[in-house]
């Protein structure tokens, strides 16, 4: 074994029918011997330990759960002693039944690569109904004021009959306390706008009859007009007319 160099160089296969000398050899983790490159696994060398440290497990068709094997014993004794101690058949319809999206006609599984519960009402949505209009959130619940519980209390303990109840937000009424309070924002900005627009109107009238209506008179005549355009079509009209013929009078004599 070995060379003249290297005496203690290699060591031969533990196989009775190799005993073949390797140079790099093989040692078995589980019977702790030495053997070739063609005999280093468990089934090669028939390693009387290669199964103890296997993992089999079986899932039962009655409750789903997974029977994990002894390798020191019978199948059949440990799937004997599943079945009379923990198979639970009720437990096999919500092993196997998948979780739905709670959204009507969403038939959208909930895995963990797509599911995201609501920050508000904590139920699990899939990632097409995560926010709160998507899936008709009715939002986190308010808090109880300190002076209705109180008064509860005392109502509680003076009669002993009647009993405090507590009113939780549906979503119909969510929807129209929403809906309400924009509706009266809306009303409340256009009757400022109104408002705002009577006032002008108001004023330009007030200012216009407090003119008498006329605002332009003419240098000429005295005449007053609402409008500069008004009063340059009177000139034009009027004026330019009059002296063009009190022109021609002058001309013909």
């Amino acid at each position: 074994m070995g060379t003249p160099e290297f005496p203690d160089l290699g060591k031969h296969c533990s196989v009775d029918i190799c005993k073949q000398i390797d140079f790099l050899p093989f040692t078995c983790d589980r019977c702790l011997q030495v053997f070739c490159l063609d005999h280093r696994s468990y089934m090669k060398h028939s390693c009387p330990k290669g199964d103890r440290e296997d993992v089999t497990v079986v899932v039962c068709p009655l409750c789903a759960k997974g029977v994990r094997l002894n390798p020191n014993e019978d199948p059949n004794i440990t799937w004997e002693k599943h079945v009379n101690t923990d198979c639970d058949p009720s437990n096999y319809e919500k092993a196997t039944k998948k979780k739905k999206c709670p959204v009507p006609r969403c038939k959208q599984h909930l895995t963990f690569s797509n599911t995201i519960k609501c920050r508000d009402c904590n139920i699990d949505h899939c990632l097409k109904h995560r926010f709160g209009p998507d899936h008709i959130c009715p939002g986190p619940r308010k808090p109880e004021p300190r002076f209705m519980s109180s008064f509860m209390r005392s109502g509680s303990s003076s009669s002993g009959k009647k009993e405090a109840k507590t009113t939780r937000p549906t979503k119909a009424s969510s929807s129209s306390s929403r809906w309400s309070s924009l509706l009266s924002s809306a009303e409340a900005g256009i009757s400022k706008l109104g408002n705002d627009i009577s006032q002008k109107l108001q004023f330009s009238s007030s200012s216009s009859s407090g003119n008498g209506g006329m605002v332009e008179v003419c240098p000429q005549c005295g005449a007053k007009f609402s409008s500069v355009g008004v009063l340059v079509e009177h000139v034009e009209k009027t004026h330019e007319r009059n002296k063009k013929q009190n022109h021609g009078k002058s001309y013909k004599y």
